[in-house]
């Protein structure tokens, strides 16, 4: 049997920085915010289980959601100014991201391809999974925005503004309920949440 690097490397998620342009008050790496997208991912897919009766696997939504950035260990956390600065850019860093996650499902034993595969190369069946992931993603970097804001940090006042509108503009049922349920929670200190 092959020996294998690949958890190995998903373990470095750990050492990739978010946010490398805006001075924060706590850095925030790759293998937190994957936890974090993680719940939020499965929160939401239980809203659409549960309270939107969806058929929806949310055991299936939170494992892609935990290896949702892994192609970062190849290349980094890309700003999203920069990635998303214009049309151009975004496809050559899709396509990018796509190479780098198939790297990763090489380093893996071959009898685990199978496994592996739509974890880490998103399926077009599974396009719902990887909507639901997309929206917790930004959900993550919301909470993010408002724990630099609790701080003292100005920074990423812009971007909570923009973020809450790209939130807005998903029009999805599962985030609205997400946000008036659970979001005030972050808003609060221990204390206060007791």
């Amino acid at each position: 049997m092959k020996k294998s690097n690949f958890f190995a490397f998903i373990s470095r998620m750990k050492y990739i920085n978010r946010w490398g342009l805006m001075r924060n008050i706590k850095d925030e790496n790759v293998s937190e915010h994957s936890l974090d997208v993680a719940v939020i991912a499965h929160a939401l897919a239980v809203i659409q289980k549960r309270r939107l009766d969806m058929d929806v696997n949310p055991e299936k939504t939170v494992l892609y959601a935990i290896y949702h950035d892994a192609s970062e260990i190849f290349t980094g956390d890309m700003p999203t100014p920069v990635k998303y600065f214009n049309t151009v850019i975004k496809t050559a860093y899709k396509d990018v991201e796509l190479a780098a996650s198939r790297r990763l499902l090489k380093l893996l034993p071959e009898d685990f391809y199978s496994d592996y595969e739509g974890i880490l190369i998103p399926r077009e069946d599974e396009k719902e999974i990887w909507k639901t992931i997309k929206a917790a993603d930004k959900i993550s970097a919301y909470i993010k925005c408002i724990e630099e804001e609790k701080s003292g940090n100005k920074e990423f006042l812009k971007a909570k503004q923009t973020i809450l509108k790209d939130l807005i503009s998903m029009d999805r049922e599962d985030v609205n309920i997400f946000m008036s349920d659970f979001m005030d929670g972050y808003e609060l200190t221990l204390d206060e949440m007791e």
